[in-house]
């Protein structure tokens, strides 16, 4: 016995409600989830760095720096400041600046942070490097009426900014550049630090 054209209907459109429910599970599923993306070279090549040791600031980890063959004006020795309980601040020259902020047991600072981006309305973005703990981004200050504006307005508003977490002994850390951003060659050199910024080894 023969299939009617309306059961035939009916069944492919149940096959291709169950196909997208399907598709849309998996994708659900791999939300949380981003995979490395990057316009910028951050390789494991530490020549131009040296470790410090965070111990004796109260953070039990350690973080490899520019040191003074990096180019970037840097002093020999980094200004390590800790002027609250949860907040630190390690500077190198007048141009390398990075702040570290203990955020306890709160483990969602990036993804929050490409909310705040995302939902901004001042700047463009553009992410040049993106995981689930670090992300180095482009912005660019956008120009209102700017068909009226002279071609030159606004490329002087362009920015470079790093922002990281890293989980250390159960705390999250987070670490970023200044509010008002930096070169994209020292953005480079910051988001290596922060990829470098580990537990110590305890021997």
């Amino acid at each position: 016995m023969g299939y009617s054209n309306s059961h035939i209907v009916r069944f492919s459109c149940l096959g291709i409600l169950l196909l997208f429910s399907i598709v849309g599970l998996n994708s659900c599923g791999n939300e949380d989830e981003t995979k490395e993306q990057s316009t910028i070279k951050l390789d494991e090549d530490y020549y131009e760095f040296r470790g410090i040791s965070l111990q004796q600031y109260d953070i039990p980890a350690m973080i490899m720096l520019p040191d003074e063959t990096a180019n970037i004006g840097a002093s020999t020795r980094p200004e390590i400041d800790h002027p609250d309980s949860f907040l630190w601040s390690i500077t190198l020259g007048a141009k390398f600046k990075l702040y570290i902020e203990d955020f306890g047991d709160y483990r969602n600072r990036v993804s929050n942070k490409k909310k705040e981006l995302k939902e901004q309305t001042l700047f463009k973005i553009n992410y040049l490097f993106q995981s689930n703990d670090l992300i180095v981004y482009e912005r660019t200050l956008i120009v209102r009426g700017s068909k009226q504006a002279s071609p030159s307005v606004g490329i002087e508003h362009k920015s470079f900014h790093v922002y990281g977490q890293k989980i250390i002994d159960g705390i999250t850390y987070e670490l970023r550049s200044k509010d008002e951003g930096c070169s994209k060659n020292i953005a480079v050199l910051m988001a290596k630090s922060i990829k470098s910024f580990k537990a110590l080894e305890i021997r």
